[in-house]
């Protein structure tokens, strides 16, 4: 099977993510199915998709009509059975490894046999989803980076039950979508771009806890010495603290090793609700609109 045989794509969660990756499907020309399981999460997700998307119209990025082409093509839904014919799936659901394996085994019950399953996920590889499934040589990792609107990245992750295809057609498959895919030739946690970024943010931490400098100095330090467009504590608001702590929690459940576990302010902001943009505080505080609030003592 070809990228041509690839006729319709589903994305499985309809948060920041997997709402994204649905939009930047549906804008190069696949009907999409975004699933999740609440309705109100859907509305939500269409929401934020047309404020998006009304942004980038008033910016030329994209006209009217290539918009209302867009979301034409993406058919929001609660019912996994809608993927009967989706010939490539990719989920972005939270990061707990029993929700994706149940969700993987739900998915193979539903979906056709040749149908690529792919997971977002950038720390949990695909062959802690795959080994319990009958074709395991069809699933593999699809990494997108946030926002994948604008990210042109994605890493594909070869795990050794991942079939040659089935890589090969997850590469051609990105590229298809405008996005430059790289390809892992083997599984690692983290994978290539996170497990670089890891170290940054925590040594950032590190200085931030034992008091050297402020979070809001620390990201200075960081875009005007290092040049990098965004600090790592506005990086973290961006993505979610809780994104960050799911993921150092796997990583401690896989390692046992204390220095994996979430750091205590990123374990303590979340035990708050606080997890940056989306709640509208994290290390910094957010409007509504999600553009940082100054604030004065």
């Amino acid at each position: 099977m070809s990228t041509k045989s690839i006729q319709q794509v589903g994305v499985v969660g309809s948060g920041a993510m997997g709402s994204q990756i649905a939009m930047v499907c549906a804008l190069a020309g696949y009907p999409v199915i975004l699933q999740d399981i609440r309705q109100e999460s859907l509305e939500k997700a269409e929401q934020f998709l047309q404020e998006q998307m009304e942004k980038r119209v008033k910016k030329g990025r994209f006209t009217i009509q290539e918009v209302e082409q867009a979301f034409a093509r993406i058919f929001f839904t609660t019912e996994l059975e809608q993927f009967k014919k989706a010939d490539l799936v990719i989920e972005a659901i939270v990061e707990n490894l029993e929700a994706k394996r149940e969700l993987f085994a739900k998915l193979e019950a539903v979906v056709q046999p040749h149908a690529i399953l792919g997971t977002n996920s950038s720390t949990i590889v695909s062959s802690k989803l795959a080994d319990t499934l009958s074709r395991p040589e069809n699933v593999c990792n699809i990494h997108f980076f946030n926002p994948a609107l604008v990210m042109d990245l994605v890493e594909v992750v070869k795990g050794p039950h991942t079939s040659d295809e089935t890589a090969e057609m997850s590469m051609e498959f990105v590229r298809s979508i405008n996005k430059t895919p790289v390809l892992l030739k083997k599984e690692i946690s983290g994978f290539i771009a996170n497990r670089i970024l890891g170290k940054l943010v925590d040594e950032a931490l590190f200085l931030l806890e034992n008091g050297y400098a402020t979070h809001e100095e620390i990201d200075l330090v960081c875009t005007k010495a290092l040049n990098h467009p965004i600090g790592p504590f506005s990086l973290m608001d961006l993505t979610g603290l809780d994104v960050n702590y799911f993921v150092r929690m796997q990583r401690f459940n896989e390692s046992s090793d204390e220095k994996d576990k979430p750091s205590k302010i990123v374990q303590e902001k979340v035990e708050n609700g606080e997890l940056g943009r989306k709640t509208g505080k994290g290390f910094y505080q957010y409007d509504e609109q999600g553009k940082k609030v100054e604030v004065t003592i």
